[in-house]
């Protein structure tokens, strides 16, 4: 099994450990084993007696008989009125409360394979009993190895000779490095494990008196982050964009991003028109890549391709998970490209600012933390009309609507049943859904 995996001289792994647990269940020869694993058969039962484990003591309603039972010549055990040996005392509670009681193991397991594991009468017998089981071992592996990093690296006689040197000279002000150089030849290792048989206790002097070692916080430890999968975004990054947008500045940019009710459930999926901040938007089931693409095809479907390429040729979004699968939304079911799309950098929002900005008009009509459940695409619609005919500063006065009817092809508007509300009558409170 671990003949290609395992060399000799190296340590076992789990994946041995599981071998020698699945050999020992079919009670192979322990030269079958070590051949196996190319290891020395002594490598192998030296392995197994070390980790085996004691079973229970109790099986069923039996006890694992006494060792020195049959010998036995004690008498009260178990109570004052029992006038029985203990060997022949039915009671059988020695177990419990003889300080002799030590339970009969069977005597093959003085030998190989010096577990149960594989034995037919392993249900049914009463003695005491073995197992090998691969996890144990494993975990007993590794804590012997963490512990047997742990303590000094020096005799005592050497540690009370550092002590006696280190320990008065710190009570006299001295700093560790000063002492250390001035002693380099008596103390026989770095400043850096001096500092560390202080911290672990080891001299008489504590940490209390290291002025400076109490007067600093200890340092964070740096930890290295963790490198995600960035390949969807090669030829999409926010350079990439900018660089494509000063080439061809003529070419629309939809940016897009999803609003959350509450946790999980549905989610609203935002497209935003930069030339006439128009705002778009479809309740989904999840947020999910499968329900962005839904959403596209939809759109490419009632538009028709030409249409969808003239309305969202270049995309612009967030890096959320819901988007990282950008050949599914670029390209249609028979692979022509429909669309460009392109990532904003990593908590940079602000490079699609005017969507961000759009959906506190989304948060007036559905505040933050309320869910989505109740929503449907008739809802939402009607949502964006009432957002959409809302004058902006920044528009001069005018309404998205009324800009995208100069700047769109207004087959989008009918066919998204986008409408025109008139001013007094627009709301933006809960109580529009709530009508």
């Amino acid at each position: 099994m671990s003949d290609n995996n395992t060399r000799k001289g190296m340590h076992l792994s789990i994946a041995d450990r599981m071998f020698i647990e699945d050999s020992l269940n079919e009670r192979l020869p322990l030269n079958e084993i070590a051949k196996r694993l190319d290891k020395d058969p002594t490598t192998i039962s030296k392995e197994i007696k070390r980790n085996r484990t004691s079973c229970r003591i109790r099986l069923g309603k039996e006890f694992v008989t006494c060792e020195h039972r049959k010998g036995c010549q004690k008498m009260h055990i178990c109570s004052e009125s029992c006038h029985y040996l203990c060997q022949k005392c039915k009671i059988r509670n020695c177990y419990r409360i003889c300080p002799d009681y030590k339970p009969k193991s069977c005597k093959t397991l003085n030998r190989f394979p010096y577990v149960c594991n594989g034995c037919e009468s392993y249900t049914t017998c009463s003695l005491g009993r073995h197992q090998y089981k691969a996890k144990v071992a494993e975990a007993n592996y590794k804590d012997i190895l963490s512990t047997a990093r742990q303590g000094a690296d020096i005799t005592p006689k050497e540690l009370e000779h550092l002590d006696a040197l280190v320990s008065p000279l710190i009570l006299r002000g001295q700093s560790i490095a000063h002492i250390h150089e001035n002693h380099k030849d008596e103390i026989g290792c770095t400043v850096r494990t001096l500092y560390n048989y202080i911290d672990r206790q080891i001299f008489t002097v504590r940490n209390i008196d290291l002025p400076r070692k109490v007067k600093y916080k200890p340092r964070k430890k740096h930890i290295e982050p963790v490198q995600k999968d960035q390949k969807y975004k090669e030829g999409r990054r926010f350079e990439d964009f900018s660089a494509y947008t000063v080439e061809n500045p003529d070419v629309p940019v939809v940016e897009m991003d999803t609003v959350h009710g509450g946790r999980g459930g549905k989610t609203l999926l935002t497209l935003f028109f930069r030339s006439c901040s128009l705002m778009i938007a479809f309740i989904m089931e999840s947020c999910t890549q499968a329900c962005v693409k839904d959403a596209f095809d939809y759109l490419h479907e009632i538009l028709g391709a030409d249409k969808f390429r003239e309305l969202f040729p270049l995309i612009l979004t967030d890096n959320g998970s819901e988007f990282k699968a950008p050949e599914e939304i670029e390209h249609d079911e028979n692979g022509s490209t429909r669309t460009k799309m392109y990532y904003c950098d990593p908590l940079a929002s602000y490079q699609k600012a005017r969507l961000e900005k759009n959906h506190e008009y989304i948060r007036y009509v559905i505040p933050k933390g309320n869910s989505f459940k109740d929503l449907v695409q008739e809802d939402v619609t009607l949502m964006m009309n009432h957002i959409n005919s809302t004058a902006r500063a920044s528009r001069n006065g005018c309404n998205p609507y009324q800009l995208a009817q100069m700047l769109l092809d207004n087959t989008l508007l009918e066919k998204l049943y986008l409408e025109l509300i008139p001013a007094d009558k627009v709301l933006l409170k809960p109580a529009l859904l709530k009508n």
